[in-house]
């Protein structure tokens, strides 16, 4: 009877395994999803499918339910330590080292800028001030163990890149600030998971009797060993890449094996020393020279985009009921956190920025905005099963305080970055802006059209000369190729949020929308045509380039024909007392709308068969100049071999 009770068991864990895998999926990317829509930092969307999944189904279940439902429930019902088994640890394990190898890979040292010494008096100096008041509050607030405590405190010095950078997007900032968050963010994930391997292996070193001088001298030879095996490795991999040893279809496989090989080498070594080892491996990576960099990388930031949504729905989902109902009714949980935010994380701040150059708002802004990330979440969801697995019980208490930090500084941030900005004078201005990829006659034209609108405009081109008109008529400019890995960070992309791609080359133009699309949006990306009328399903895949541009879809040779010809933009305000069937029949039915401003200030480019949408709005166009134009003195201006758009003519309402 008994072997029948278990063989049924086995049957139904073999049966609902698949299912809570693909349910843990499915919650994990569609909360990311959800966030991209509403534009709110994932990390608390995807708290709340694991609690939903997890405790709160778990609560469910104590109630007195009939049968088939109470089995339905338990079918979708998220428990990862009993679901995973012995799984559980080296799962979380392995996703944690992976995430914190693409945060490495993603940190140029030659990008930090102005910010460099700031960054670096925040991480080396900032950080250990950081560790020990975090330790302090842990200890004294929480209650907890002191050598528990000190792994709390350096685990949280953490900032969440993969929060601060939707944030950014979101604020604004002025470019310093802005820098020192995001890099302090990459670079304090492995520092703050070092603090708390250390913290960790004191723990183990106490539990064995090993004395002091044998813990450091230990710590210390492992961590020294992981670096140089991280250093190593990232080279060794350059190299055979350079030398084509690796074909180009396995070289992100090959590099992702080696992650997991490394990791699990420094691990044998000394306990969670392997999360040193693939972070300075992903550090060195970033900053050689190696073919097909650009799509490892890629590869990674799907993979890590995967294991982050998975690995933060699991680790709510293993709170319990009564662990949850515990710290949300424990006041020193939240003395605990509110001491992190308005005392620890400022002082730290504070004392390690002075001497850098930073006005006392710069920093107050930068000690006020820390959101903790996955890997604050992740770090404490491995730590906590290990200390548990020690016999600690307080290591249970590790986990519940991470989430309750990350969910209010996220919260916090999310809501108040924007305002705090504004009311310290970091603000950069609005987001809605325009890039213009290209500058020639046309565009320039444009730029100044868009600004006579009251649009920010950016102008970038590779060539220094034709950029020469567009800073002479006092635009933004970025000079440099926008595909390039340095326009990741040197280009700030908080500065607008449509694109436009007006080369002449339109393989370019359909790159240049591939490349953006993903981060701003295919309806947000556009690119003038090659061909005049060329249907979409004649030119480059629809599904590979940009949005058409202009309501008649004309190509840059007629746009720029027509320009030297006299042609002008207009800004027109449209109503019921001047419709756009009045502007047509004003202006002529040859031109050519180009975007529509809303009285919400919100945007609306208008593409072939779009035209409906310019109606009781502010109106873009380009179209001939008439006699009453040139009368004014509103035809074309010629000088220097650039062109500019004349002052626009607004038509009565």
């Amino acid at each position: 009877m008994a072997a029948s009770m278990t063989a049924d068991a086995a049957h139904a864990m073999a049966f609902s395994l698949p299912i809570k895998i693909a349910l843990i999926g499915v919650l994990g990317i569609g909360a990311q999803w959800l966030a991209w829509r509403l534009q709110r930092p994932a990390i608390v969307l995807m708290a709340v499918a694991g609690l939903i999944f997890g405790p709160l189904l778990g609560a469910l279940l104590q109630f007195n339910l009939p049968t088939p439902i109470a089995d339905f429930v338990q079918l979708f019902r998220l428990d990862p330590v009993n679901d995973f088994g012995d799984l559980y640890r080296p799962l979380v394990g392995l996703s944690v080292a992976i995430i914190l190898f693409e945060g490495g890979l993603n940190l140029r040292f030659r990008d930090l800028g102005d910010a460099r010494n700031a960054v670096l008096r925040m991480v080396f100096l900032g950080g250990p001030i950081a560790w020990v008041l975090g330790a302090m509050a842990a200890y004294y607030i929480v209650g907890l163990p002191l050598l528990i405590a000190v792994m709390v405190g350096g685990l949280f010095v953490v900032t969440g890149p993969t929060v601060i950078m939707p944030l950014l997007r979101q604020a604004h900032l002025k470019p310093r600030p802005a820098n020192i968050l995001k890099w302090e963010g990459i670079v304090n994930d492995p520092v703050g998971a070092l603090f708390a391997v250390i913290g960790y292996e004191i723990i183990v070193f106490q539990l064995t009797g090993v004395s002091a001088a044998a813990i450091f001298g230990r710590l210390a030879f492992a961590a020294i060993f992981g670096v140089v095996i991280g250093i190593a490795s990232a080279y060794a991999l350059a190299w055979s890449f350079r030398r084509g040893h690796i074909p180009e279809y396995l070289k992100a496989p090959v590099v992702l094996a080696w992650v997991l090989a490394v990791y699990v080498l420094s691990n044998k070594l000394a306990d969670e020393t392997g999360l040193l080892t693939v972070t300075a491996m992903g550090m060195t990576m970033a900053n050689l020279k190696f073919a097909a960099q650009v799509e490892m990388r890629r590869f990674k930031e799907t993979i890590t985009i995967i294991l982050v949504s998975g690995v933060f729905v699991i680790l709510t989902a293993t709170l319990t009921p009564a662990v949850l109902k515990a710290f949300l009714l424990e006041w020193r949980v939240w003395a605990f956190v509110a001491a992190m935010m308005v005392l620890v994380r400022p002082i730290a701040v504070m004392l390690s920025t002075l001497g850098t150059g930073l006005n006392w708002r710069e920093s107050l802004l930068v000690s006020l905005i820390a959101p903790r990330g996955i890997v604050a979440v992740a770090v404490a969801g491995l730590f906590a099963a290990e200390l548990q697995a020690l016999g600690l019980d307080q290591g249970a208490l590790f986990v519940p305080l991470a989430f309750a930090l990350v969910g209010v500084t996220v919260i916090f941030a999310g809501f108040f970055i924007g305002p705090l900005a504004k009311a310290l004078g970091q603000s950069a201005g609005g987001g809605d802006g325009v890039l213009i990829v290209g500058a020639n006659p046309w565009s320039l034209g444009l730029a100044k059209a868009l600004r006579d609108m009251n649009i920010n405009v950016l102008i970038a081109d590779t060539n220094w000369r034709r950029l020469r008109a567009a800073r002479l008529d006092g635009h933004n400019t970025y000079f440099g190729e926008v595909l390039s890995e340095s326009a990741d960070y040197s280009l700030d992309h908080s500065q607008f949020n449509h694109i436009i791609s007006a080369t002449p080359n339109d393989a370019y133009n359909a790159l240049v929308s591939v490349e953006f699309g993903p981060e701003l949006g295919r309806n947000r990306v556009f690119q003038i045509m090659n061909n005049d009328g060329e249907a979409e399903d004649e030119s480059i895949a629809f599904t590979s380039r940009g949005r058409t541009l202009t309501s008649r879809g004309r190509s840059f040779d007629a746009l720029t024909r027509d320009w030297w010809n006299g042609w002008r933009f207009r800004v027109t305000k449209l109503s019921d007392e001047y419709s756009l069937e009045d502007f047509y029949r004003d202006r002529g039915d040859n031109l050519d709308l180009i975007v529509a401003k809303k009285a919400d200030g919100s945007l609306e480019f208008i593409q072939p068969g779009q035209e409906d949408r310019a109606r009781k709005a502010t109106v873009l166009s380009f179209c001939p100049a008439t006699d009453k134009d040139v009368s004014r003195g509103e035809g074309a201006k010629r000088a220097g071999g650039s062109t500019l758009a004349g002052p626009t003519a607004k038509l009565p309402t």
